[in-house]
């Protein structure tokens, strides 16, 4: 199937060559910083959720798998679930004093946002 994957190709052109193969350019990550240097803003946020809370916490400059690994701990820790995707991590709920002091604990240069 990913062979055949067509959307990724939609400005690429005809070619006659029977052993022509489209490569995509592969993004590479950035390297993931020290927990010292990152400065992680932890913050509510309200908008396009039905009125419901959720913490979100910003600032994370490293690859998606440290992304993902420093999220499951905080859903761990606090209890709740969340998600972890474009450098930005969301717990459900108003837990900002407890992420915070979680991303402290470990390293982090957070900050409560508002």
């Amino acid at each position: 199937m990913a062979d055949n994957d067509w959307k990724s190709r939609l400005g690429v052109v005809y070619s006659t060559n029977p052993d022509f193969k489209y490569e995509q350019a592969a993004e590479e990550e950035a390297e993931t910083l020290a927990p010292g240097k990152q400065r992680l803003i932890v913050r509510i946020d309200r908008r396009q959720r039905a009125g419901k809370q959720v913490t979100l916490v910003e600032g994370f400059v490293g690859k998606s798998e440290d992304l993902a690994a420093l999220a499951k701990t905080l859903k761990t820790k606090c209890g709740v679930g969340g998600t972890a995707k474009d450098g930005e991590i969301t717990i459900q709920g108003d837990l900002r004093e407890k992420v915070t002091a979680l991303l402290q604990s470990m390293g982090y240069n957070a900050k409560r946002g508002n």
